[in-house]
């Protein structure tokens, strides 16, 4: 499998397998991205900075996560409390194609995005999710993270979560 930054020739099968997840979020009775978030706009503002990345399995783009070496607002107000206070990469919109559900590929993602931001010297991996998303939050439980507060997007609370890798 390899983990790349996306381009604009992903963006069509980038909003395909995010159409697909906020469809299965749905089916799970949640109301994370029923909202018209993420969009086809949301992948283009991923992609331009080159926050978007994908994982490919035989040439085939399977699973997608904007992934951000950047300071998130959204983070400075967290009710809680971080681990740290240095750098950090955040992870948002992680999303996996129906057609490789139950494969791990979540997970997988997860590993190359904590690959990356060592290879960027950058300890820390701060996420969010709602706290519905059942399949994410056993995700970040079973790679470590740790619950450090809530935190607002759109005005909805997010469960907040980091990891420290170094």
């Amino acid at each position: 499998m390899t983990f790349k930054k996306a381009t604009n020739a992903d963006a069509k099968r980038v909003w395909q397998i995010l159409q697909e997840a906020i469809a299965t979020r749905k089916a799970d009775g949640s109301n994370q991205w029923q909202d018209g978030y993420p969009n086809p706009e949301t992948i283009a503002n991923d992609i331009e900075p080159g926050y978007g990345y994908v994982l490919m399995e035989n040439q085939l783009i399977i699973a997608y996560a904007a992934v951000i070496f950047d300071i998130e607002p959204a983070y400075e107000n967290i009710e809680g409390k971080w681990l740290s206070n240095g750098a950090y990469v955040v992870v948002h919109r992680v999303a996996v194609t129906t057609e490789a559900k139950g494969r791990g590929i979540a997970t997988i993602i997860m590993k190359k995005i904590e690959e990356l931001a060592l290879s960027k010297n950058v300890g820390s991996i701060k996420v969010d999710t709602n706290f519905d998303n059942v399949p994410m939050l056993k995700i970040l439980d079973k790679l470590g993270y740790s619950y450090c507060g809530e935190v607002y997007f759109r005005g909805s609370p997010r469960r907040a979560f980091e990891k420290l890798l170094m």
